[in-house]
Order: structure tokens, then sequence, then C-alpha cells
């Protein structure tokens, strides 16, 4: 695809991704019904009928995009995992979160995000992170950058001697044997909290605001936007086997995503120090 081609597919993908937020996202923000509230597997595991139709919105509408594409979205799985097996295909695949932080966007606050990645043959081609609610679009394109409201982002080295924060799977999330994985953060110098919308904390990190995360689930749409974001604002990650991260699973966790190469090769160094 030309240059050319890329820009306008990039403002589509933006448009469509503003059109799923502002028609099925926002009218409902702060104004959900109890059966709109529907729990997954969980009690902290929700979904609403935000999410589900703006998944089925944005499906028609990026496949149209392009032809011969298919989604991956975090409902369409839930509902078939075999849907997961698109991400070692052949055909470009859309991976679609489209409200990243469901149970933010259920109490009212706005640290939810609708996430999109473009992937072909398991590789990161172009991601968009869109907070509809504080009116952020961040978009990277592999190899062209990473920006955020137009103008390009850059994680920037982290400040000799400065504590490492670093935003954790969520102690809600997680069992007792991935506390233990992610234990190796509680130590002098690294300051973890659990994070909110992963989507929003791979930005944070993308912007210099955030020193790092460690995660201990694969979920693709959680992580594929965010990923990608960082790498194309000067960021790494890793997982703890030492390999880039996977989008069609198998993974060796946790894995972490940070601002420049030496936090995450330090961040790694503590997680597999456990055990």
């Amino acid at each position: 695809m030309d240059p050319g081609e890329w820009a306008r597919l990039e403002a589509a993908v933006d448009e469509a991704v503003r059109k799923a937020a502002a028609t099925e996202i926002m009218p409902r923000f702060r104004q959900l019904a109890q059966h709109e509230i529907v729990q997954k597997n969980g009690p902290h595991d929700l979904v609403t009928v935000a999410d589900r139709r703006a998944e089925e919105q944005l499906t028609v509408a990026l496949t149209a995009l392009l032809p011969g594409s298919v989604v991956v979205g975090e409902e369409a799985v839930h509902a078939d995992a075999g849907v997961l097996a698109a991400l070692e295909g052949e055909v470009p695949v859309w991976i679609v979160d489209p409200v990243d932080g469901t149970r933010q966007f259920v109490h009212g606050d706005p640290g939810f995000a609708t996430l999109v990645a473009l992937a072909h043959r398991g590789e990161l081609l172009a991601s968009w992170t869109y907070a509809p609610a504080l009116d952020l679009m961040a978009v990277a394109r592999r190899g062209g950058g990473a920006e955020l409201g137009g103008r390009p982002l850059r994680c920037g080295p982290r400040p000799a001697g400065k504590v490492i924060d670093v935003a954790i799977s969520h102690y809600d999330f997680t069992t007792d044997v991935e506390k233990a994985a992610l234990s190796g953060l509680m130590t002098e110098g690294v300051a973890p909290r659990p994070c909110g919308s992963a989507g929003l904390e791979y930005l944070d990190v993308a912007r210099g605001l955030l020193d790092a995360v460690a995660f201990s689930w694969e979920n693709p749409w959680d992580h594929a936007a965010g990923l990608l974001l960082v790498a194309e604002a000067g960021g790494a990650s890793g997982t703890v086997a030492g390999e880039p991260f996977r989008l069609a699973g198998g993974n060796a966790l946790p894995f972490t995503a940070a601002r420049d190469a030496e936090t995450a090769a330090h961040i790694l160094s503590l997680l597999t120090a456990v055990g």
C-alpha cells in the first residue's frame, strides 16, 4: 500500500472509531441501565450493550475499508473462541476492543478507550487508541512513528535514579499464581500499582508519563494497539522468555512494555528472578 493509500485508510479508520464511540458508547456513558450490564466470567469481568454494539459497528466498517480482512474482537471471541484462529491466517486482521476498561465505563469513570489494531501474519501494522471521554486519539504505524492528536509521541528515557512506576495486572483479575509471578516488582526502586484500562496505560508509557507496564494475561485486543504505540514512540517490550509478544498467544508470562530498552530489561530481570 502506497503512502497515499495508507493515509486514506488511517483517516477512514479514525473516522470509523470516532463514529462508533459517538453513536454506541458515549450516549450510554453514565446512562447505563442495570439490564444493559452483564457479567461474563465473574463480577469483575463485565460487558455492556455499548461493548457489543460498538464492536458490531466497527466490524462492518473496518472490513468494508479493507476488503478480505476479518475482525478478531473481544466480544466475538467470547462468543466463539475459534475466531482467534484468524490471527494465524493469511488475511489482514483487525484486532478490536470496543470498550477497554469496561469496569471504568460502567462506574462512570472516563478512563476507558476503544482500541483497534491492524495485523497481518502476526505482524502489527497500525493501531488506534481512542479515549472518547478524554478526547484523546493516538495513532501508530509500523515504521512510521506514533502520534497523539496529530503530534509526534516519544517515550523518552527514564530519568536516572527515578523510581520505576509500573502499572501491573489488576489484583481483582489475577490468580495467586499470577500475583506470585509479578511479585518480583515488589522491591526497592520500583513502584507497582494496579492498572486501569490497559490501552490507556500503554498510552501513558508512550507519552513518558508511566515507566512501564507488566501484565500476566495475553488477550490480543488488550495489548496489540498499545504494544505498537509504545514501540513506535521509542519504547521496548518483551516476555520473560526474552521473546517478542506473539499476538496469537502461547507467550511466556508475565511480559512488559517500557519507555526504553533499559527499563524493559530491568523489569524482565525482576520478573524472571521470581521462583
